[in-house]
């Protein structure tokens, strides 16, 4: 679908010197002398190159569309993900890297989406928060919840983050899988 050079918002999907970009930023401009333009901040979906591109009204631009699906994560085999889609049972291979750093949080069985556009999987979304064990933490230390400390914790995938001081070893935690930070104790 085109639209007009100054109709691209953060996060809109474009293709641009035939790659496929993701708008970051963006910025109206009117110099007192020319037209007015848009700065825009882009991001190469695919390779994650930036670039910095100026659009004026008068240019058209595509708006592509990513078409998204859902998949249950089965297993990894090296560095592929093996997603089964949830209507046809069929499974897929997709690279891990395709869910960033938030692949640790990946557990059998989980609900993933997944981007793609003409059939080429883009990337691998995970639900926003996991549940998962501690399995290793420094004991609490009476007084010391009266400032807002954090410690080091061990969860049952490998990972390690911040808790506050009450979280003992054996405590169920919601963690967020975007920037693995702890959320709250599990109410399970």
């Amino acid at each position: 679908m085109k639209i007009n050079g100054n109709a691209i918002r953060p996060g809109m999907i474009i293709e641009h010197q035939n790659r496929l970009w993701v708008a970051r930023r963006t910025m109206h401009t009117q110099p007192g002398k020319g037209g007015a333009y848009l700065q825009v901040e882009l991001k190469d979906i695919r390779t994650g190159t930036k670039l910095n591109e100026r659009f004026r009204a008068s240019e058209a631009v595509e708006r592509v569309r990513l078409d998204e699906k859902e998949y249950q994560y089965l297993y990894a085999d090296g560095d592929m993900l093996t997603l089964m889609d949830q209507e046809t049972y069929e499974q897929i291979n997709v690279p891990r890297d395709l869910a960033g750093d938030a692949a640790v949080f990946l557990q059998d069985g989980m609900t993933v989406t997944v981007s793609s556009y003409e059939e080429e999987p883009l990337s691998v979304e995970l639900p926003e928060s996991v549940i998962l064990e501690v399995t290793e933490t420094e004991p609490t230390v009476k007084g010391q919840t009266a400032a807002a400390s954090y410690k080091p914790a061990l969860l049952e995938n490998g990972v390690r983050i911040m808790v506050p001081p009450h979280i003992e070893t054996g405590t169920r935690v919601v963690v967020m899988t975007a920037d693995q930070t702890y959320l709250e104790r599990a109410k399970d």
